[in-house]
């Protein structure tokens, strides 16, 4: 029971969180990206690419609400798996691109241990629940 609502609060934080960022990237892109631990920050023509950034972060965190309020669960752990993928992704191009190690390792490399967390819970469940005994009427 614990485990599953740790998984349930990982998936609403992390869709909510991912939603608000892309609000973000969406409302103010050259403010929010300072953030992301480059060492640039695109000008001109180029922030139009956060804004994209921003419409995939939203709809991402809406795939996560969506299969939450569903409650398909084993659906979510595979999604939210899958999506640990982004921030690793981001901590690897910050990495390569000589960005700020602490924000690589601090913000996107731990939130993809969390979301893939979250993930390996939501699954686990299935598992888990399938393999305990049915009850037997007498």
């Amino acid at each position: 029971m614990t485990t599953s609502r740790i998984a349930t609060g990982l998936s609403l934080l992390g869709g909510l969180f991912i939603i608000y960022i892309g609000i973000n990237y969406l409302i103010a892109p050259e403010a929010t990206a300072a953030g992301f631990g480059l060492p640039a920050v695109p000008e001109g023509d180029a922030v139009a690419f956060l804004n994209l950034k921003g419409v995939r972060d939203i709809v991402s965190g809406l795939v996560i609400l969506g299969l939450l309020a569903t409650k398909q669960r084993f659906a979510l752990g595979v999604a939210m798996l899958a999506t640990s993928l982004t921030p690793f992704g981001d901590m690897a191009t910050v990495l390569s691109w000589q960005g700020s190690t602490a924000t690589a390792f601090g913000v996107h490399g731990f939130t993809a241990v969390l979301v893939a967390l979250a993930g390996v819970l939501l699954i686990r469940e299935r598992r888990v629940s399938s393999t305990e005994s049915p009850l037997v009427a007498a």
